[in-house]
């Protein structure tokens, strides 16, 4: 019999193809599939009912609100008056107020913060100042962790003016969680809000630039002040902070705010960032707690900085501790948790706990202590 060569041959050359064409086929299908899974997940991992905002971006001739709603972005064209853009730094040293509330380190739990205004009558029910000619400080820490940041700061901004007609005050002082912000260290932002980034297509830290109505509303708040004999500050004041400048809490604030819209660089250039973004800076220190401080030591700092207690957050305890037969108080009750929180109430010179049920209890000193690391 005689063999066609050229037959087989051209068959071989067939099936080759053929399979080549079916292997062909097959990758197609599989990296199909590969990037439909990658893409499901990328959608998986962005919430579609995620709403946040308002942010107010400061344009030429108009403001633009941005808002997310259910995932999605809305816009709108604001007039140029519809929120001020223009704040001023006010003084930081008050007297004679004879109703003063504190709190610190809410970090974005909102609704934690909301239940313990409202139920010592800070607010009302609707959210509205109710406090008269009291004064409300924050002392740092609002930003990170939480998921409703911008509804906390949104809050404060609108009871400041509230307060303000009633003869009170709001002070919200920038603790090192805002500085970090502001400076682009993200690392305790909520997944909410990198979320919020990349829907607004903005670092997280752009939506509280100084192109935005509250982020030159933050670069005017202060990072000290003094209310009759105590002074009110994030970490605290260290005696090394001291011994390398002249104690004045408008010059310091000054410092501070102009510090925002610096680069790290060029702050690490010379000693400047130790001082004032170091361990014993005033938004970072937690020698008060961790230090083993004397009495006497802690009479120094208050002799130079002619003040009779210093209440600091950033520390973290189980509720409001007073320190030093009450020289120090620390008002970060760990409300960062999301189940628990205190307030520091200071009537006619008299300090007191207040429970999140309103309800007032005695202090039990270094109660539980647990300090955070970051």
């Amino acid at each position: 019999m005689k063999i066609n060569f050229s037959s087989i041959k051209k068959l071989s050359n067939q099936k080759n193809m053929l399979k080549t064409t079916l292997t062909f086929i097959l990758l197609i299908f599989s990296f199909s599939c590969v990037f439909s899974q990658n893409a499901a997940d990328v959608n998986e991992n962005i919430p579609q009912e995620i709403s946040d905002g308002p942010y107010i971006f400061i344009e030429p001739n108009n403001l633009v609100e941005k808002t997310i709603v259910d995932g999605k972005v809305v816009s709108k064209i604001l007039d140029k008056n519809a929120f001020d853009t223009v704040f001023t730094a006010e003084t930081e040293t008050f007297k004679n107020v004879k109703n003063i509330a504190a709190l610190s380190d809410i970090h974005g739990q909102y609704d934690l913060a909301v239940e313990l205004l409202k139920n010592n009558k800070i607010i009302d029910k609707n959210l509205n100042w109710n406090f008269g000619k009291g004064h409300l400080v924050l002392v740092g820490d609002i930003f990170d962790r939480g998921s409703k940041v911008n509804e906390m700061l949104w809050l404060l901004y609108k009871l400041e003016n509230q307060a303000k007609k009633k003869g009170g005050k709001v002070h919200f002082l920038l603790g090192n969680h805002e500085y970090m912000v502001l400076h682009q260290d993200l690392r305790y932002i909520n997944e909410k809000y990198k979320t919020t980034s990349t829907l607004l297509n903005l670092p997280y830290d752009k939506l509280y630039s100084n192109k935005t109505v509250l982020g030159r509303w933050l670069r005017s708040k202060p990072t000290m002040i003094k209310i009759n004999n105590s002074v009110f500050v994030h970490g605290g004041i260290s005696k090394d902070f001291l011994a390398q400048k002249n104690f004045n809490i408008d010059e310091i604030n000054d410092t501070m705010r102009k510090s925002i819209d610096r680069s790290k660089k060029e702050m690490k250039s010379t000693n400047f960032y130790d001082e004032y973004y170091g361990k014993k800076s005033l938004i970072w220190y937690r020698g008060y707690f961790n230090d083993n401080l004397q009495d006497t030591e802690i009479s120094e700092i208050l002799n130079h900085i002619k003040s009779e207690h210093i209440i600091v957050g950033h520390c973290s305890n189980e509720e409001v501790v007073q320190l030093f037969d009450g020289k120090i108080y620390g008002v970060d009750s760990s409300i960062k948790k999301g189940k628990y929180g205190e307030i520091l109430f200071i009537e006619n010179n008299q300090y007191s706990r207040r429970m999140l049920d309103g309800q007032r209890k005695p202090f039990t000193g270094n109660a539980a202590l647990k300090v955070d690391i970051d």
